[in-house]
């Protein structure tokens, strides 16, 4: 057998990382995007794409992903290989470090092929050096979805102090079902976990003043609704009730509140997300009428 060529793609080779076979059941593919039309969106860059070419041949291909305005990776989000060995040493010998999600369809683990499919990434992954972290679902809200009235249990207002903000993050991540905060918090403390959620809220091209946060007519402190735009989509960029006030289904109403105030901007979609053990947060997007338009297994 030939010497591995492992290396990121020059300008120009999007054909290449394409030429690879791929059944297209599990990752991007599966949801009809290409990388070529992705890298033309500027989602992709060549450094950040790497393959593993035998006798010039693509056995394995890696794509990282970032923000335009991001000047390193922010996610491992497109892996698929003919040879499971060149997979393990693609990512090994990248220097690209990121959580690897692996987009899914609904249900995936009930189609033998896609769960192979899904299952052979998985595999790879860890034994590159990445851990199942967890999984998660991806919501999709459209118009057609309708929205449930405003509960008016409680009084919104925009919060302009980012000190404010950050200290609310501490309040909601104290006993947080969420797995990434939980993590955050194990490795490196509760401030961490806060400031890498404001970060990824102050990341978003969308207005600050959409963020709210929510009181009792007595005005004490409920929680945070925010609404966002990415770089791609609207979306719910977060949702968190604090531990005194837990129990009373306050997370519906933060919900409803960022799904109006997104509507009234006239959005055409609204994409969400939460993972599969956070059970109250599942109900909720259930009960304001999101449907699950993806799973997402996230390894770090």
């Amino acid at each position: 057998m030939t010497d591995l060529v492992i290396r990121p793609l020059v300008a120009g080779e999007a054909e290449l990382f394409e030429s690879l076979p791929d059944p297209g059941l599990v990752g991007f593919a599966a949801f009809g995007d290409t990388y070529a039309g992705m890298a033309a969106a500027g989602e992709y860059r060549p450094e950040w794409t790497w393959v593993a070419l035998r006798d010039g041949v693509v056995v394995a291909r890696a794509a990282w992903w970032a923000g335009p305005d991001d000047a390193e990776p922010l996610a491992l989000d497109w892996f698929d290989f003919t040879e499971h060995d060149a997979a393990v040493r693609l990512l090994r010998d990248s220097p690209l470090r990121a959580q690897y999600s692996l987009k899914l369809p609904p249900g995936w683990r009930d189609d033998p092929a896609v769960r192979q499919q899904a299952q052979a990434r998985i595999d790879a992954a860890e034994a590159a050096g990445l851990s199942l972290l967890v999984e998660r679902y991806r919501y999709r809200w459209t118009p057609d979805c309708g929205i449930p009235d405003r509960p008016g249990r409680l009084v919104f207002r925009p919060e302009p102090d980012d000190a404010v903000i950050l200290d609310v993050f501490r309040r909601i991540h104290q006993g947080s079902l969420d797995a990434h905060v939980r993590r955050t918090i194990a490795t490196s403390g509760l401030d961490a976990a806060a400031q890498e959620d404001l970060d990824y809220l102050r990341w978003m091209p969308s207005p600050r003043d959409w963020w709210r946060l929510a009181y009792t007519p007595d005005g004490d402190l409920v929680g945070l609704s925010a609404p966002c735009r990415n770089h791609g989509d609207p979306l719910i960029g977060y949702i968190g009730v604090v531990p005194e006030h837990r129990g009373q289904g306050y997370a519906y109403d933060l919900l409803v509140e960022a799904t109006h105030l997104l509507a009234e901007e006239g959005v055409d979609r609204i994409v969400a997300g939460t993972d599969q053990t956070n059970h109250p947060m599942a109900v909720t997007f259930a009960k304001v009428g999101y449907p699950i338009a993806q799973e997402r297994i996230d390894l770090i």
